[in-house]
């Protein structure tokens, strides 16, 4: 069995931190960085991104604010908001209106992100299997009907 290849963006107005970020990480994952929202939504447009990162602190645009716009267009990877700071009210916002699945803070540790990523691709490949099996199970459930009603018409 082929092991997939697990497609991380990471977001942050921070050079330094998204270059820190890709030499920790680029031999584990494919990493796809960006200094914006606007960029980022470029990048996710282009590749199949399966777990993203972001800033919370942004100029322009947080990134809760960030996770929310996507939402509708990109709602299938998981996401993952890091930040410097501690806030109550962007934890709460970060899960009400981003859906956010972990919160991380700055300085990270390499092993907990890792392990977090991983775990953020396990959780995405269980929402596609489920979307997958629920589409067979409707079919099948439909052609069932289908046999069911020539039986009682015959």
């Amino acid at each position: 069995m082929e092991i997939p290849v697990i497609k991380v963006l990471y977001i942050d107005d921070e050079a330094h931190n998204l270059t820190a970020f890709k030499a920790s990480f680029r031999r584990v994952f494919s990493v796809f960085t960006a200094e914006s929202a606007e960029q980022a939504g470029h990048i996710l447009e282009q590749n199949d991104i399966h777990v993203i990162l972001s800033d919370q602190r942004m100029p322009k645009m947080t990134g809760i604010e960030f996770f929310e716009s996507i939402l509708t267009k990109f709602p299938d990877p998981i996401r993952i908001l890091i930040t410097g700071y501690t806030d109550i009210s962007a934890v709460i916002d970060a899960i009400n209106r981003g859906q956010v699945y972990k919160y991380l803070t700055k300085p990270w540790n390499e092993d907990e992100v890792k392990n977090f990523i991983t775990k953020a691709f396990e959780v995405y490949q269980l929402r596609k299997e489920n979307v997958h099996l629920t589409e067979k199970l409707i079919d099948v459930n439909q052609k069932l009907e289908l046999i069911a009603r020539h039986a009682i018409l015959s």
